[in-house]
């Protein structure tokens, strides 16, 4: 089989360059999904991620080797392994990062990735209520739900707490002043989850130059010297070759990305030599500088009504399921993370560095084996945070030289001072909310941690034993102009190696502030702007 151009992964980036480079009907384009269809109304359902955080069929489930500044633990890392990536099984948020964030990006020598530069691709994507304007779209393809209209009456309280204490309350963390407390935005459509599979794919699969491949894992890239001319897929138990006229694409996010390209021959030799891997290319960056953020959850018991009481039964979960059939409104077709901000955890800061979560809805992932998220059997809330731009970084690696085995992921959480500190400010902003008048009238106590936490040994203790991924994992293939330390060029090629380009959330220089699924949608549609650059020379 010839195409022209061979995308691997259909993820939140993967989804949207099939839909561009295909869009002319010029090049043939092959996109290939290690997970099968998205076709499921769990998919489509906003609440239906609960049912893919343990789901072997659609999450790849993995975690990290043991942390050590995490008491050893390991961390579990879910991806999406279907169509849509995880960004079909992700919670929605859709929050792009901060001015500061993009300029970093292109201090590192990549100056088409400035804030500047960036904003009307991230306008391109959307269809806001807000319509065209300075920071918004009116006519893209993901549509965005304001949940400020929708959240449960709880949030108010959050609101009014942080307004008391000082802080900005704003209407759009994407918009011009996007600091502070707010009600998050969501790429929903109608109660139905806007991913970019269902809005960029699923309008492009009726070309006759798309074709789709599920359930199709990629064995190695194909070279000759140090072209890139193929992939070598197993479909099936069957291996299949697949040759390229023009570029193979990686897509396929912050984990599987590095991974193959360390399967074929491209990354540190060192590492390479080890598994008897031929080598075809050393690039010592790959799978290196590996980012995320890191979040731990403090719980409350509330004096007023949250969605524990909505869902805490089977009659509530009827109920609620009822309203969504009928009318689309409802817990269903929004998310469960409803409110939270972008803080300074020190007033000396120029930028907020701390991101919270309030969430109307309290429970705790499961520590038991079991795979059901049950909220707690009270009128319960939660108060999450985490660091935005953490400076400790991990590395992705090879278990071996076959590709069915799972990597080794060591994200290298608090490694830093700067790190550990945060956790600590953190803390005692989330305290701090907590002993606001507006909050306490409606808590009736802290129900974990059971203690209040007084010392920052303490802050850091139960942060260590109860922190755990907010699965943003990003930069393993660093986008820079420098080879010794990066993967990519800003052009997203890979340095030293022809006809090969990683477009996902690996290339990330540095982790945004806020969630990262936006991001990963923008590089997607960007990336495939650059390639249709080169495509038509």
């Amino acid at each position: 089989m010839n195409f022209d151009y061979i995308i691997i992964g259909g993820g939140s980036a993967g989804c949207i360059l099939a839909n561009k480079l295909s869009e002319s009907g010029k090049f043939s384009v092959v996109l290939l999904e290690s997970g099968g269809s998205d076709n499921s109304m769990w998919y489509k359902i906003p609440v239906g991620f609960a049912k893919s955080y343990y789901n072997e069929k659609s999450n790849w489930m993995f975690y990290s080797q043991p942390e050590a500044e995490l008491n050893n633990r390991n961390i579990y890392c879910p991806r999406g392994m279907v169509l849509g990536g995880s960004g079909s099984i992700n919670a929605m948020i859709f929050i792009r990062g901060l001015k500061h964030d993009f300029d970093d990006w292109a201090k590192q020598g990549n100056s088409q990735w400035s804030f500047d530069k960036v904003l009307p691709i991230f306008k391109e994507l959307e269809t806001h209520p807000f319509g065209d304007g300075p920071y918004h779209g009116g006519s893209g393809p993901i549509k965005i739900t304001r949940m400020k209209d929708v959240a449960h009456p709880l949030c108010n309280y959050y609101l009014s707490a942080c307004k008391e204490l000082g802080y900005n309350v704003t209407d759009d963390f994407n918009g011009e002043n996007p600091y502070g407390a707010g009600i998050y935005d969501i790429n929903v459509n109608n109660g139905v989850r806007s991913s970019s599979s269902f809005e960029y794919l699923t309008p492009a699969l009726k070309r006759k130059n798309l074709t789709v491949m599920l359930n199709s894992r990629v064995e190695k890239i194909l070279f000759t010297g140090k072209k890139a001319i193929g992939v070598k897929i197993n479909q099936g138990n069957n291996s299949i070759e697949i040759k390229s006229n023009k570029e193979v694409i990686l897509s396929a996010g912050a984990v599987h990305s590095p991974i193959i390209l360390q399967l074929s021959g491209v990354g540190p030799s060192d590492l390479l030599a080890k598994h008897n891997i031929k080598l075809v290319h050393e690039l010592d960056a790959v799978g290196k500088n590996l980012q995320d953020h890191i979040c731990a959850s403090y719980y409350y018991e509330a004096k007023i009504k949250t969605l524990n009481d909505e869902i805490g039964s089977l009659y509530g979960k009827a109920k609620t399921a009822l309203n969504y059939a009928l009318f689309k409104k409802g817990l269903f077709a929004i998310s469960v993370n409803q409110a939270g901000g972008l803080f300074k955890g020190d007033e000396n800061l120029i930028e907020p560095n701390i991101q919270l979560y309030f969430n109307p809805l309290s429970y705790q992932i499961p520590k038991d084996g079991s795979r059901t998220l049950k909220p707690e059997p009270y009128s319960g809330f939660l108060l999450a945070f985490n660091p935005c731009r953490p400076t400790s970084r991990g590395f992705i690696e090879i278990a071996s030289n076959n590709y069915m085995d799972a990597p080794l992921i060591k994200p290298m959480y608090l490694t830093t001072e700067h790190d550990k500190s945060e956790v600590i400010q953190g803390t005692r902003l989330v305290q701090k909310i907590m002993n606001s008048k507006s909050l306490r009238d409606v808590t009736v106590r802290q129900t974990v941690p059971s203690n209040e936490l007084k010392t920052e040994s303490e802050m850091l203790d139960y942060f260590r034993e109860n922190s755990g991924s907010i699965y943003h994992l990003c930069g393993s293939c660093a986008m820079g102009d420098n080879p010794k330390i990066t993967v990519v060029d800003q052009n997203l090629k890979v340095h030293g190696l022809e006809n090969l380009r990683v477009v996902d959330a690996s290339v990330f220089p540095n982790v945004p502030s806020g969630n990262t699924n936006a991001a990963a949608m923008m590089v997607g549609l960007k990336g495939a702007l650059l390639i249709l650059q080169d495509g038509v020379k």
